[in-house]
């Protein structure tokens, strides 16, 4: 566990040294890496406890730099959502947000290649937009833990000066992950583990903030942005990573692809059900998969069950070609394939 600990401080201090940078996204950087350490209902409680103390350190160094007027419409909004999202992380898997999430992140990818004139394009959206936006850090903030680099775009575009940036997320932030780890202790998401992990991601947090605090200002404002893009580009290959990983382990889920004499075929098998994807030479693209003998009429049960009464079990798969749809009937015998038929 020491061993463990001192690999996440390491992590830590990259991340949150980085996000300093980037003007955010130390907690969505450093999901991948906790979500193989704790329970992925446990990675968002860690998280808080060094993205509040991350807040607060970055609020005592930068205060003189908070625009007000974003932090007003933006934390009113952001407070109750935040209880919603975490109140919904008892019932719902937030990898399958997790991905969305990364395939968000990942879209960001032009801006890596813009030029400074492209970057330095502005847009400051309506004080109603403000407080959607804090609604939807919110919501996402207490269902994850972390969604600092989704809005990273936002505060970019916005016309603030990095500093601006870093401050302003410190205050709009500070108060939900105070909220956060209110809520995650009153549903029992707080354990010794979480309060082990997060004290350790806390102190990282501490010190990369006074050490980024001489490092800032010899940052220009295009690789300021340059580097807070391709921050969010990373994390969101990292999060895809790390969240089809865990989905394809939960469900149970295995990819094989073998070669055929006419083609290649790629079997998916996930949970209970097989999913094939055949391409033949002669035939094009074919989609198989494994169904029930309920799943078809009454008149193609009978054709089944009557073509071999010999087997001891039949596997039936239905065949989706380009404008087309039909059926394939396999028949074992202890374990060995002994006829086959094709039917609509």
């Amino acid at each position: 566990m020491e061993n463990t600990l001192i690999l996440i401080f390491i992590f830590s201090f990259l991340a949150f040294s980085i996000s300093a940078i980037c003007g955010g996204g130390a907690g969505l950087m450093l999901i991948p890496l906790l979500g193989r350490l704790l329970p992925i209902s446990q990675v968002p409680a860690a998280l808080s406890i060094g993205t509040f103390t991350s807040s607060a350190s970055r609020i005592i160094v930068f205060k003189k730099n908070i625009c007000w007027p974003i932090v007003k419409y933006f934390v009113p909004a952001a407070l109750p959502a935040v209880w919603l999202g975490a109140w919904l992380l008892k019932y719902v898997n937030p990898i399958y947000l997790e991905i969305v999430m990364g395939l968000f992140l990942v879209s960001n990818l032009p801006f890596v290649f813009k030029k400074p004139k492209e970057l330095d394009n502005t847009e400051k959206p309506k004080n109603y937009v403000l407080s959607l936006i804090g609604f939807s850090a919110g919501f996402l903030s207490g269902l994850t833990g972390a969604v600092g680099l989704l809005f990273n775009k936002f505060y970019l575009r916005y016309g603030l000066s990095k500093e601006e940036i870093v401050a302003t997320r410190a205050a709009n932030e500070i108060i939900l992950h105070l909220v956060k780890i209110v809520l995650y202790t009153l549903f029992g998401l707080i354990t010794y583990e979480v309060i082990s992990v997060g004290i350790v991601v806390a102190i990282a947090a501490i010190l990369s903030t006074w050490s980024m605090k001489w490092i800032l200002p010899f940052l220009s404002e295009f690789i300021f942005k340059k580097i807070g893009y391709f921050a969010m580009v990373i994390s969101g290959f990292l999060m895809l990573t790390q969240s089809s990983t865990n989905l394809f382990n939960a469900n149970q889920a295995v990819i094989s692809t073998n070669a055929k004499s006419k083609g290649i075929e790629t079997i998916l098998k996930w949970q209970n059900s097989n999913f094939a994807l055949e391409f033949a030479y002669d035939e094009g693209f074919e989609f198989e998969q494994s169904i029930s003998l309920t799943d078809l009429t009454k008149s193609q049960q009978k054709l089944v069950l009557e073509k071999n009464k010999t087997a001891d079990k039949i596997i039936i798969e239905a065949v989706y070609e380009i404008g087309s749809k039909s059926f394939e009937a396999y028949y074992l015998k202890k374990g060995e394939l002994i006829d086959k038929i094709d039917f609509k």
